[in-house]
């Protein structure tokens, strides 16, 4: 079990309950990420804390031991704080999958809760923004939980001072220079002081607003699977003939299922009026900024950053590889990975995905798009499917001397699992622009 500890307040603490709840679980031990960040001149006190507190509760017989990764964070245009968050998380996940572990807890409490609400309001946001941070939520692969988001700060420093604990105090908390400090040194004490069940009530609202974006996310999520092929393009027409509000709520959806953390809503805006005028006129068109085109009645996405990969990013030999039990190869080599997850149908045996030949086009491989269909030349199946050639990037994947996969085009025919059995498809997800592969979707689990 990992916990993401700075050494402040909650996340010491948390991290000392765990250690003492694994101490009586046999088998489990216990490891604490801390990401040095740079930006304060104690940054290195806090890190040697850390270590020193883990090293002491290993010797009263606590199962813990400390990482800790080191992280740049330029300013990129969002702020010094969202770019050490980016890197926080991005540190989290890179350490997660060297430890081997799949769940990460977090020290977010109730107040936490309550003051992104109010952040969340005040930057106008929309309901999965009010709806606040999750308890659990899987992203990247690995299991974010917040176990204490229903706790009070008073509870945590009760625990604190229970056990003698002795955490760090960050300076920069008393910054106006960040939002949250402002919220928490100007706002709370006068809103908490006019309504004292503040708290309370805005982390209850977090609570409902979350069921309900859930039951939103299943409803918009099941209209938006209606209208994807396997290689995720959406059918434009069918989405414009949706009423306006289902039309903005799916380009969210499917801007995420691109890979990336959604769109403005003045650019959901943009697309909701000018994709219906398009498709009127037949006319194809492509958005850079976003890399998505119209294209044969069909919104697609190009490579994050609304390029392909260079040339060069594509290695001329072809290797032997498995798709790993969490579903996602990585390719560096390609930029980007490939991802597995369970269909219902075009789909092919897990046994399918191990030893599988990858490697870039030489010409002359043939695709079947479909059992009893002759197997064509790839380019003429992409020529038939109307797959734009941007859309087209990515490894060639054969099993058996026969393609497997193709990006644009999914699973090939010769190998599909028999209707009835577990299947699974690939999805080509290059690389971010900041290096990064991220689906947002949970591991693929693969029953032995």
């Amino acid at each position: 079990m990992a916990v993401a500890c700075s050494g402040g307040r909650d996340s010491l603490a948390l991290l000392h309950a765990t250690a003492s709840a694994a101490r009586d679980v046999p088998g489990l031990a216990v490891v604490a990420f801390h990401v040095h960040h740079g930006l304060s001149a104690h940054a290195d006190a806090w890190q040697a804390h850390v270590e020193r507190c883990c090293a002491a509760w290993v010797k009263q017989g606590l199962p813990v031991r400390c990482m800790v990764r080191r992280v740049q964070c330029a300013d990129d245009g969002r702020g010094v704080e969202a770019a050490a968050r980016a890197a926080r998380y991005e540190a989290l996940r890179d350490m997660a999958r060297e430890a081997g572990a799949d769940r990460v807890l977090l020290a977010h409490h109730r107040r936490d809760q309550a003051e992104t609400v109010l952040l969340q309001a005040l930057r106008g946001g929309s309901a999965a923004g009010l709806a606040a941070m999750p308890r659990e939520a899987w992203r990247g692969g690995i299991c974010w939980i917040r176990p204490w988001l229903g706790h009070t700060r008073q509870a945590i420093d009760a625990y604190i001072a229970a056990h003698g604990l002795a955490p760090v105090e960050d300076d920069s908390n008393d910054s106006p220079a960040f939002a949250r400090n402002r919220l928490r040194l100007a706002v709370w004490p006068a809103l908490t002081q006019a309504f004292p069940e503040a708290e309370a009530a805005l982390a209850a609202s977090a609570r409902r607003l979350a069921d309900a974006q859930a039951v939103v996310d299943q409803a918009v999520t099941g209209a938006l699977n209606g209208l994807t092929d396997g290689a995720g393009a959406l059918d434009a027409a069918g989405w414009a003939d949706l009423d306006a509000p289902m039309r903005r709520l799916m380009l969210v959806k499917w801007s995420q299922c691109g890979g990336g953390a959604g769109w403005s809503s003045s650019w959901v805006e943009r697309l909701a009026n000018e994709v219906p005028a398009l498709l009127a006129r037949q006319q194809p068109a492509r958005w850079a900024a976003l890399g998505v085109s119209l294209y044969r009645g069909r919104l697609r996405f190009d490579s994050p950053g609304g390029g392909q990969p260079a040339p060069a990013a594509c290695p001329a030999e072809v290797v032997t590889l498995s798709m790993p039990p969490d579903g996602m190869l990585r390719l560096p080599a390609w930029r980007g990975a490939l991802h597995a997850e369970l269909v219902s149908a075009r789909g092919v045996p897990w046994s399918a995905l191990q030893g599988m030949q990858v490697g870039a086009r030489a010409g002359g491989e043939q695709f079947q798009a479909g059992p009893g269909r002759p197997a064509r030349s790839l380019k003429k199946q992409y020529q038939q499917a109307g797959v734009p050639t941007w859309a087209r990037a990515g490894p060639l994947c054969w099993q058996a001397g026969t393609l497997l996969f193709a990006p644009g085009l999914g699973m090939d025919a010769r190998h599909w699992a028999a209707e009835g059995g577990p299947q699974w498809g690939l999805q080509w997800v290059p690389d971010g622009p900041d290096g990064s592969t991220d689906t947002g979707l949970p591991p693929v689990l693969v029953s032995r």
